[in-house]
């Protein structure tokens, strides 16, 4: 097949004269660069490769990385709440033992509620730590908030049943927005 051909799709348009194709003007929206020579030595290096951002560092936290900073503060909240029942509670039925009216609650074992206070202090400690971990915290933080955002979901569901619901949604969200790419970014940032 010859480019003269009417019914080469590729060929030039008929009435017109085959013309070789033009370099594109330097100008608008081209580069403005000198073609190189090839050199003798060493090879040229590879370009520098930008970190997340465009190269410029991390300065603000992303929405959702302060969501789950926030949310661990919520729980910081909420467990001084139990603590504090937890301990309340294990106070007034070692009261009620000398009491008749109250010999059902006689039985309930205290030390079980004094465990429950503690366990309460020592999440709210940890909840507290990573809370302030945020801000220069690396990827080991990261990993460490994710595995406090898993751990809070599953005791939401399995021992506190009916007062863990919102220990679980936090527990998830926190995961969530700590291991997603936002996340990953802010913990991963480079540090001037």
């Amino acid at each position: 097949m010859s480019y003269g051909d009417p019914n080469n799709p590729y060929g030039s348009p008929q009435g017109q004269p085959q013309q070789p194709p033009q370099q594109p003007q330097q100008g608008y929206g081209y580069p403005q660069q000198q073609p190189q020579a090839p050199g003798y030595g060493y090879p040229q290096a590879p370009p520098v490769q930008q970190s997340y951002g465009g190269g410029a560092p991390m300065t603000q936290m992303p929405g959702t990385v302060n969501t789950a900073r926030i949310l661990l503060w919520v729980i910081v909240g909420l467990q001084v709440i139990g603590a504090i029942v937890f301990a309340f509670s294990a106070v007034a039925i070692d009261k009620a033992k000398d009491d008749a009216q109250f010999e059902a609650f006689a039985d309930y074992p205290t030390g079980v509620l004094w465990g429950f206070a503690v366990f309460a202090l020592a999440w709210l400690v940890w909840a507290a730590i990573l809370a302030t971990k945020f801000t220069s915290g690396t990827n080991g933080t990261r990993v460490t908030i994710l595995v406090f955002g898993i751990l809070t979901a599953v005791l939401g569901i399995y021992p506190f049943t009916l007062v863990g619901i919102v220990h679980l949604v936090l527990g998830i969200l926190i995961a969530v927005f700590a291991g997603n790419a936002n996340g990953k970014a802010w913990f991963n940032r480079a540090r001037y």
